[in-house]
């Protein structure tokens, strides 16, 4: 009876073996890596929550960036289908810009395009732009260094004086021109007078130029500059300055009433 139980048990463990030999063959154990990771599988680039455990129960990554730390899983290249890695290539630097500023400081910049952009956790693109700085020195330079000094439109400068000489009452009276400015600032004390105080911030103002203003070069001094900051003072308010950009000239022509004169 012994004998006889002995013999069962035996034969039970062969069993058993030859079960688990036969369990082994048709179903595989499974594989630790990236194939075992719930979607996606394989990230790009650098992903720290794209791991998954390895064969020896230690963390592995299947990531593009595991490339270059070499901690990718043991799959990593078959299940992410990752071929070898490409740097990124760039071309030559193109031409610096022109000075952002006409006068004075500013920046100017270049850049370059990608020829080959980066892929399978290559080395990535270098910077495509620089800026350095510039001072412009523009012929207009010496123009908006110009301070204009103004007085309302009530104060007209074209009128005959009984006073003057017979030789200066025969002077040739050029045509008018106007200039409109949008004021970019404007100090306090243009508020201490009615005239000023219409000088304020974002206001479109004309400015008339009338003959006795006038220079050899017929213009007057400091009517502005377009698309360039220049400054203003009013003649009649002492501290009363600021600053105007040009947007608009017209020859032969008179400004609204409440505008202002060039002195």
């Amino acid at each position: 009876m012994g004998a006889h139980g002995w013999s069962s048990s035996r034969l039970g463990f062969v069993v058993c073996g030859y079960l688990a030999f036969f369990c082994g063959q048709i179903v595989p154990r499974a594989e630790a890596g990236c194939r075992e990771r719930e979607s996606p599988n394989c990230c790009t680039g650098r992903n720290n929550e794209c791991f998954e455990y390895s064969k020896r129960k230690t963390v592995c990554y299947c990531d593009t960036y595991c490339q270059k730390t070499g901690d990718c899983c043991e799959d990593y290249q078959r299940v992410c289908q990752i071929s070898a890695a490409i740097d990124c290539v760039v071309g030559s630097w193109g031409p610096w810009s022109s000075c952002t500023s006409q006068c004075g400081v500013g920046s100017t910049e270049r850049s370059r395009l990608v020829s080959v952009p980066p892929r399978n956790g290559g080395t990535p693109c270098p910077d495509l732009k620089q800026r350095r700085g510039c001072f412009g020195n523009n012929a207009v330079c010496s123009t908006a260094k110009e301070v204009a000094k103004i007085l309302p439109d009530s104060f007209k400068r074209n009128f005959k004086d009984p006073w003057r000489r017979p030789h200066m009452l025969m002077k040739e009276e050029k045509a008018s021109y106007c200039v409109y400015l949008r004021v970019k600032q404007a100090s306090a004390a243009c508020k201490l007078k009615l005239w000023s105080s219409q000088l304020m911030r974002e206001r479109l103002i004309c400015a008339e130029c009338q003959s006795d203003a006038m220079s050899k070069s017929n213009r007057c001094g400091g009517d502005g500059l377009e698309s360039t900051r220049t400054f203003w003072a009013a003649a009649s308010v002492p501290g009363c300055h600021g600053s105007w950009v040009r947007e608009l000239s017209s020859e032969g022509c008179r400004c609204p009433p409440y505008s202002v004169l060039f002195v």
